[in-house]
C-alpha cells in the first residue's frame, strides 16, 4: 500500500495535484494542514481516493481536528499539523505520544522541514512545504507499507 503525505500547501493547489498525479498508486493522501481549501475541492476531483485531513494553525476555523488516527495494513498512524504538539520547539513531545499511543508512523508538518527519523520502532515523517520547504526545496512524502517493513521517503519537486 502506498501513501501521499503532504502539507503546507498555502495557496499552491496545483502543487498538490502534481504530487497526486505523480503517485497515481497511492490511494490514502494525508493532508496535515495549513491551507485546507486547497485540499478540499480535490476529494470530489479524485473520488477513487481517501483523504485524511487535520487542521493547521493558519487554517482558522476548520471541523476537522488537529490530531486523527487511522489504521492502515495493520499499522497504526497518527496524523497532525503539529503546532498543537510544539514541534518548532523539537520533536519530543510528538515522540511522547506516538509512543503514549502505540503508534508505528507519526505524521506532521508545520515546520517546512522535510524529515524521516526512526526510533523506538517508529518513524517520524514530516514532508515538508509544497509552498516553500526551510531547507530551500518544496516537498513530499510517499510511504509503503508492505508486509517486509514500512519504506519512507521524501519526494524533492
Amino acid at each position: 500500500m502506498r501513501i501521499l503525505v503532504i502539507s503546507d500547501s498555502h495557496g499552491r493547489t496545483s502543487a498538490i495535484e502534481q504530487a497526486i498525479e505523480a503517485q497515481p498508486n497511492a490511494n490514502h493522501i494525508f493532508f496535515l494542514g495549513d491551507c485546507i481549501s486547497d485540499i478540499e475541492d480535490l476529494t470530489y476531483i479524485y473520488p477513487d481516493k481517501s483523504f485524511h485531513i487535520v487542521t493547521g494553525n493558519c487554517d482558522g476555523y476548520s471541523f476537522y481536528k488537529s490530531i486523527d488516527f487511522i489504521t492502515l495494513s495493520g499499522k497504526k498512524i497518527i496524523f497532525t499539523h503539529g503546532h498543537t504538539l510544539s514541534v518548532k520547539s523539537g520533536l519530543e513531545r510528538l515522540k511522547t505520544f506516538g509512543e503514549t499511543e502505540d503508534a508505528h508512523i507519526i505524521l506532521f508538518g508545520h515546520t517546512h522541514t522535510a524529515i524521516i527519523e526512526y526510533e523506538n520502532e517508529r518513524y517520524f515523517v514530516n514532508p515538508g512545504s509544497l509552498s516553500h520547504g526551510s531547507l530551500g526545496f518544496r516537498s513530499y512524502a510517499v510511504i509503503d507499507i508492505e508486509e517486509n517493513g514500512i519504506k519512507p521517503i521524501i519526494v524533492k519537486i
